[in-house]
């Protein structure tokens, strides 16, 4: 499904994409891309969803599940089946969506924990009323928003060493891309020491650009990169775009090249409040 979906909930777990999926999304368009490392064939560890609530509310969510632990894609796929179910019985009201999130993220950590495997995800969501937005966030999947102009609304603080080296101003973001520890997350779903990072609402103009990505997009593209690419355009071929050069710089990696890269699953989620004939 490359096409507009109807006004659906959709999850993706464990899926290798070719193209960039569309949805009709709380008074707006959603876009979804998420595929597997190029250098693995295991499944994929990112999951994702467009919960719909109402015609005015829903989420938009990425999840990020920790290779090198167990059963990655099965962390990931517990917290979005957790969130999907707890969002299912929220109303839309004000304070009953942010709820369900909250809920659906505890109970997700709950069954995660219960499950002693060492699963753990990293996780970013984002609440949607109208054109209202409230960021949550664990671990170092990012959220942005973006003016046409480039100009970054918001950029989440990655819950990892490097994440708080660059946002106290020790690290500038070329040395933190490349840096041998910026794998290092700290703070996950899936252990009894989690901590939800809620932040303000914002409110989105017409021609910003919401977006939620796993580290396989960070890693291989800088922050201007990644705002030159997604700020203009139709929101699908804006998505592909990110997509086909982070897989580049994944696949063509050159240890004396000044680009990042470093090979990972991939997993993009983009939305903008308006759906006007040339956004789609």
């Amino acid at each position: 499904m490359n096409g507009l979906a109807m006004k659906t909930s959709a999850l993706y777990c464990r899926r290798d994409m070719d193209g960039v999926d569309l949805h009709r999304f709380v008074g707006g368009t959603a876009a979804v891309f998420t595929t597997r490392s190029p250098e693995k064939e295991t499944p994929n560890e990112d999951a994702a969803a467009v919960i719909f609530n109402d015609e005015r509310s829903g989420a938009l969510l990425v999840a990020d599940g920790l290779g090198g632990l167990r059963s990655g894609e099965l962390a990931s796929q517990t917290v979005v089946d957790s969130l999907n179910s707890a969002l299912e019985h929220s109303t839309g009201e004000n304070g009953s969506l942010r709820t369900g999130i909250l809920d659906g993220i505890e109970e997700g950590n709950r069954r995660l924990c219960e499950m002693a495997i060492g699963a753990a995800t990293t996780l970013a969501i984002v609440e949607l009323r109208q054109r209202t937005v409230r960021p949550f966030h664990i671990g170092d999947t990012v959220i942005l928003i973006i003016g046409q102009r480039g100009k970054i609304k918001l950029q989440t603080i990655s819950h990892s060493p490097i994440g708080f080296a660059v946002e106290s101003g020790l690290l500038d973001e070329v040395d933190a891309i490349h840096h041998e520890d910026r794998h290092l997350v700290s703070n996950v779903v899936g252990t009894p020491e989690m901590r939800i990072e809620i932040g303000s609402e914002i409110e989105l103009a017409a021609r910003d650009t919401l977006l939620i990505a796993s580290d396989g997009l960070l890693d291989n593209l800088q922050v201007d990169e990644i705002v030159d690419r997604v700020r203009v355009g139709p929101l699908q071929r804006a998505v592909a775009r990110l997509a086909k050069d982070a897989g580049q710089r994944m696949r063509n990696g050159d240890a004396n090249s000044i680009h990042p890269s470093k090979p990972d699953d991939l997993t993009i989620v983009a939305f903008r409040p308006t759906s006007q004939a040339g956004e789609f």
